[in-house]
């Protein structure tokens, strides 16, 4: 059984050398890390990861709401669900009648690791833990209709509008500059003094909980993996379709 409290914090010792990322995840958040550079997550322990390309995730994201921590790592979006999923994965993709196609979605469970994105700024604003109440204030519209399908500002009647943008895309912050170009970092970070495994997508929410809704409980594993691998094929037929035609 995954515990759901965070693990004894490591004795310090004054002749170890100080890794303030290593520390951050050890101390703060109990997770197990594994020194080096850069330092890495253990996987499979208090959570696995649903691996996705970017533009899915982003895509995704849109349609299922703030949950659990997300984090970017070059082209590749990184998901935490909860620990056992990735064994869950193969057999739920075939359930949803995605098994037959090569969607690029994969999972990291036990025995993987991550790259441990930066920890957040101090004076940055996260997103709060799933169920917490959203702080006050205003907050990004997202684009709709052709506006979210095409990114298109620029057509006639759109000048009174506000210049919407998706709430999870990175923007020229101090949260996403940090760190070497294309290093790990979170877009939705985890929140220390929070319990982060209850917010995790897991398969016992089946039917009791809504990802990124108010249904109580932990978000639905089976709606998150549906809606990313829907992102995932729509991306690889726009892929294909871009590719000039080979002729003989």
């Amino acid at each position: 059984m995954v515990p759901t409290v965070p693990l004894p914090r490591r004795p310090f010792d004054p002749g170890d050398p100080v890794d303030p990322v290593h520390q951050w995840y050890e101390n703060e958040l109990g997770w197990a890390a594994v020194p080096g550079s850069p330092v890495r997550l253990v996987t499979g322990l208090r959570f696995d990861v649903l691996e996705v390309p970017a533009e899915a995730g982003f895509a995704a994201l849109r349609h299922l709401g703030p949950a659990s921590p997300v984090a970017l790592h070059g082209e590749r979006m990184l998901l935490l669900v909860a620990a056992g999923s990735a064994e869950e994965l193969p057999g739920l993709l075939d359930w949803l009648e995605w098994g037959a196609l090569a969607l690029d979605l994969t999972a990291i469970g036990a025995g993987g690791s991550i790259e441990a994105p930066q920890p957040p700024d101090p004076g940055v604003p996260v997103v709060p833990c799933f169920g917490a109440p959203m702080p006050p204030g205003p907050r990004a519209p997202l684009p709709t209709g052709q506006e979210a399908r095409t990114g298109d500002r620029g057509q006639a009647g759109t000048e009174d509008r506000p210049q919407a943008r998706p709430v999870d895309r990175p923007t020229a912050g101090p949260e996403t500059q940090r760190g070497p170009r294309g290093a790990a970092r979170w877009l939705r970070p985890p929140e220390p003094g929070c319990a982060v495994e209850p917010a995790l997508p897991t398969l016992s929410a089946l039917g009791g909980g809504a990802v990124g809704g108010g249904g109580g409980g932990a978000p639905d594993l089976v709606r998150l993996v549906q809606t990313m691998a829907t992102q995932c094929h729509r991306v690889r037929l726009r892929r294909a379709y871009a590719q000039p035609l080979a002729f003989s």
